[in-house]
């Protein structure tokens, strides 16, 4: 009974701690601008079926690909044993599910295969994540030594893989000396080959082992969905809406500016209609705040993997940009905002604002940063707009677009851009195209082709 209520309060324990940052971390999604999601429902949902659970732009690297099959694979088939434990748990039982079909042939045949097979598929992932250590710790690849992964990034991906290494211990330790301790009667494939181990032990010592995995297992598990809000294995979860709410026009077309759209529309047809609004439009991106909250989401669901930065042209020929990083000082952003708002930080009340509230927030905030004392503009005059960080994507992430938003606001707003596109700029302004060529030069070249 003592058992079943430390359970019970741990469970609890976690549950709120959990829901208290998942709540916090939908808020900090939310600091983005809604917009309206359209397109072709059947295939965003395509999308995610096949990118977010089928896995299927990581087969472009397929020895990467099958290990993180074995991983993923595993971590979905295990929840049913974490079902199991769970219940046992609560319930004070033992095995609850095996209570209640071993005296089916069938289905105690079902309990001992799918146990079976996570413990296949537990070993699989085993040899993965030590893959997975080796490939960042020993073999050094290029992409996973970049500067933005120094410090805690990197931290992050070791201490998963080394909870993975305690967590399949301890189902192995759990399931081999309970076989041990029923003389193989569940027939489990794996622990069954190795339960000779626990030979000339004791109930006493079995049992204990028994105990020691079991919690150890599900101390594991409780301490994955506690450490998670904090951790780039959100994708785990975040990967799912993100792959549905992706871009799904082609991939190098920009969305229009609505004020600036109808301001060239009333030029070349004075019916049009205009922006009837006193306000100063926003031209861009300068913070999170105008920012999509999609694109707060894609940020939030970022893998850390790097192939958008292994591809990117402008990264491989030694420029600063890094579209990983993009991704991850967006989320930085949002966190730091989201940390203030928190801790109610009131000198961060907007200057106007400050005699209506003594609360923080989202729409009162401004602390005197933005995206800009994370993103350079050195970097964001790198990219080549070539879209293949965005092909290179797992999970259908598109930094294209904040860096492209970002640049408008340098250019409208802050009149920030190199030489060489305020001359364009001039030559588009003056002679209609980026060529300083009049029209009727360049309709005289076009002549003499035909």
């Amino acid at each position: 009974m003592i058992g079943q209520i430390i359970f019970a309060l741990l469970l609890l324990t976690i549950s709120a701690f959990a829901y208290i940052k998942y709540a916090a971390l939908a808020r900090n999604i939310r600091l983005g601008k809604s917009e309206k999601i359209s397109g072709d429902s059947g295939k965003r949902l395509k999308n995610m079926l096949l990118v977010a659970f089928g896995q299927s732009k990581m087969f472009k690297r397929p020895v990467a690909a099958v290990l993180h099959l074995f991983i993923y694979v595993a971590f979905l088939i295990t929840q049913v044993e974490l079902i199991e434990i769970v219940l046992d748990g609560l319930l004070g039982e033992h095995r609850i599910f095996w209570k209640l079909w071993h005296e089916n042939t069938l289905l105690s045949g079902l309990y001992s295969f799918i146990i079976s097979f996570i413990e296949i598929l537990s070993l699989l992932a085993l040899l993965a994540t030590f893959a997975f250590l080796s490939r960042r710790n020993l073999l050094k690849i290029p992409r996973f030594r970049k500067s933005e992964l120094n410090g805690w990034p990197i931290l992050d991906a070791n201490i998963i893989l080394y909870a993975e290494i305690v967590l399949v211990t301890c189902i192995f330790t759990m399931n081999s000396a309970d076989m041990a301790l029923h003389k193989n009667e569940y027939g489990f494939a794996v622990s069954g080959l190795i339960s000779g181990i626990w030979s000339g032990s004791s109930d006493e010592t079995l049992h204990l082992a028994e105990r020691i995995g079991w919690w150890g297992h599900i101390m594991v598990v409780f301490a994955f969905l506690a450490y998670l809000p904090f951790s780039k294995h959100l994708h785990i979860l975040l990967a799912f809406p993100n792959t549905y709410f992706a871009r799904i026009n082609p991939k190098g077309e920009m969305a229009n500016m609505e004020s600036i759209q109808k301001e060239v529309a009333s030029m070349f047809n004075p019916s049009a209609e205009t922006s009837t609004s006193t306000e100063i439009p926003k031209f861009g991106v300068s913070d999170v705040f105008d920012l999509s909250r999609t694109q707060i989401l894609a940020a939030y669901t970022c893998t850390e993997c790097g192939r958008c930065t292994a591809n990117c042209p402008a990264n491989l020929t030694g420029k600063k940009l890094s579209p990983r990083k993009i991704m991850m000082d967006v989320r930085d952003r949002a966190d730091e905002i989201g940390k203030n708002i928190d801790a109610n930080k009131t000198e961060f009340i907007r200057a106007d604002q400050k005699d209506k509230s003594s609360k923080l927030t989202a729409e009162n905030y401004e602390d005197g940063r933005s995206l800009f004392d994370y993103i350079s503009t050195e970097e964001l005059h790198a990219c080549t707009n070539c879209n293949a960080c965005v092909e290179a994507c797992p999970v259908l992430i598109n930094p294209l677009d904040i860096i492209q938003e970002m640049r408008r606001n340098l250019i409208l707003e802050q009149s920030v851009s190199p030489d060489s596109w305020n001359a364009m700029f001039n030559t588009v302004e003056n002679n209609g195209a980026a060529w300083a060529f009049s029209s009727d030069e360049r309709a005289k070249w076009a002549n003499e082709f035909k």
